[in-house]
């Protein structure tokens, strides 16, 4: 793993450690070129990961496109947000369960008054979720389950059966992303990451309430007619983000984009 971007003296020497080029960065490395802004409250960021030619997924789900090096990153993200906020499609196709507790993480947690793991955050208008998975039921924490001001009742009763905590984040038309993020805000949860899917993240963007995104750019084709790591209404005018940093390994690319 060699950092591309930035390159400054701090970083050709990392504290005495040698050049991060080249080798296996650890979890707090990865923790530290990974932190949240300390100054910008709440901060939603997005992980997600592209094929060269765009797909988001292959074969319907994101596993086959990821790496090692993926993963870690994936597993560091995690290890520093308050709160994991996924869309229901997405917590069916690709199998989700509750996020675990970390050592490694467990001292950075603490010092930051965050509980032992993130809490899980799922997005459904409809409720549409098997509620007697270990993701409602076995979790550190309660499971959040965000949804509009008309869910059905059933659904709200079975989900608050399971452990789950519903968040009324929006109106009959469904969840509205800056309510979502401010709901989040007032339980205290103001690191945000989203793992997606696709629509989810759509309407993030359509809704300007993304901070930033991680992108992990895997080096193959894939062709076929998979989504785009972001789907939905189209913004009027596309907001320009920055390019914060950019790591190599194993020809996968991974790279962090900010607002201004």
């Amino acid at each position: 793993m060699r950092r591309l971007f930035p390159v400054t003296e701090e970083t050709a020497d990392h504290k005495g450690r040698g050049p991060l080029v080249d080798r296996e960065w650890d979890l707090l490395e990865l923790a530290e070129a990974y932190a949240y802004p300390a100054d910008r409250t709440p901060w939603l960021r997005a992980n997600m990961v592209s094929s060269l030619d765009g797909a988001a997924q292959h074969e319907g789900r994101s596993q086959p496109l990821s790496s090692a090096a993926d993963m870690r990153i994936f597993g560091t993200l995690r290890g520093l947000a308050d709160a994991v906020v996924v869309g229901a499609e997405t917590v069916r196709s690709e199998g989700y369960r509750p996020p675990r507790e970390r050592a490694v993480f467990a001292p950075l947690r603490a010092a930051a008054g965050q509980h032992p793991a993130p809490v899980m955050a799922v997005v459904s208008a409809s409720l549409d979720l098997d509620f007697s998975l270990p993701l409602f039921t076995e979790t550190v924490t309660p499971t959040l389950v965000l949804t509009g001001a008309e869910a059905p009742a059933d659904r709200v009763a079975a989900a608050r059966a399971a452990g789950a905590q519903i968040v009324i984040a929006g109106s009959a038309r469904g969840v509205e992303p800056a309510r979502m993020v401010a709901a989040l805000a007032e339980r205290g949860l103001t690191r945000l990451l989203t793992e997606g899917g696709p629509s989810l993240l759509g309407q993030l963007v359509a809704a300007n309430v993304l901070d930033e995104l991680c992108l992990s750019v895997a080096p193959v084709l894939t062709a076929g007619h998979a989504q785009r790591i972001a789907g939905g209404p189209t913004v009027e005018v596309p907001e320009r983000f920055i390019l914060s940093s950019l790591i190599e390994e194993a020809g996968f690319l991974f790279t962090r984009y900010c607002r201004n």
